[in-house]
């Protein structure tokens, strides 16, 4: 099967700094691959580039095998790649249904001048709403999400993720800053993708116990360049990966 998202000699410098540093690697359909690495290490760095925050300097990022380079990330987003932050990326003024359903007006073409109108259409409504049962913000529909705690937040940008109905699935360490009450929600909703199968989902995430309950595949990043990839138990436990993430020192 061919990959859904390809990157070639993916390459950023930032004056003499190379942040990402040649990485080519393929992501295909039904898998869910983790992306870890020490801080500073280039992985949010190179979600950037994939979703078309940052230009590489280098290389290329193809979807479907198509060469994206040179598109924006909303245009990137209109070809099915979507993306939740690490930090939110919210409209605090509007309430938790009214951010859902944007994403919903813009997953369906729908362009409504007012959200007065956008409230008058019940299918796109209910579609926001189904989302929001997913992470279970459907109690807290009419709070602005400006008074959200950081976790419901981090919530309801993963439903605004779903509306938009992406065929990749990019997380930006999504539990971060969550209570412990608050990270299975996630951590579930993101294996009921996972198990709906035909999506590719990629993970950013320094939690190792999350890498090993979630993830196919592992891939290290270690100043930029990609040092390992493979199985999560094989990768975690080589000596690279050992050194490079965890700070252990082979025979030490």
């Amino acid at each position: 099967m061919p990959p859904a998202l390809e990157t070639r000699g993916l390459t950023i410098r930032f004056g003499g700094q190379v942040a990402v540093d040649q990485v080519s690697c393929a992501f295909h359909p039904g898998t869910l691959t983790a992306i870890v690495g020490p801080n500073g290490a280039g992985k949010t760095t190179y979600f950037n580039l994939i979703s078309g925050q940052l230009r590489p300097s280098a290389g290329s990022v193809h979807l479907r095998g198509q060469d994206v380079s040179r598109l924006g990330a909303p245009m990137r987003a209109r070809l099915g790649m979507g993306r939740a932050f690490q930090l939110t990326n919210l409209f605090p003024d509007l309430s938790v249904l009214e951010n859902v359903r944007l994403a919903v007006q813009a997953q369906s073409g729908v362009f409504l001048r007012f959200l007065s109108l956008a409230a008058d259409r019940t299918d796109l409504t209910d579609r926001a709403m189904a989302a929001l049962r997913r992470v279970r913000l459907d109690d807290r529909a009419a709070t602005p999400a400006a008074v959200l705690s950081h976790g419901d937040q981090r919530k309801l940008e993963v439903a605004i993720l779903l509306a938009l109905e992406p065929d990749i699935f990019m997380f930006d360490e999504p539990t971060a800053g969550m209570s412990v009450d608050e990270v299975p929600v996630i951590l579930d909703l993101i294996e009921s993708i996972k198990a709906e199968g035909g999506k590719t989902i990629l993970l950013v995430e320094h939690k190792m116990d999350v890498v090993r309950r979630l993830a196919d595949r592992v891939i290290v990043l270690h100043n930029g360049a990609l040092v390992a990839d493979g199985d999560p138990a094989e990768v975690v436990a080589s000596p690279i990966v050992q050194e490079a993430y965890l700070g252990v020192r082979p025979n030490a």
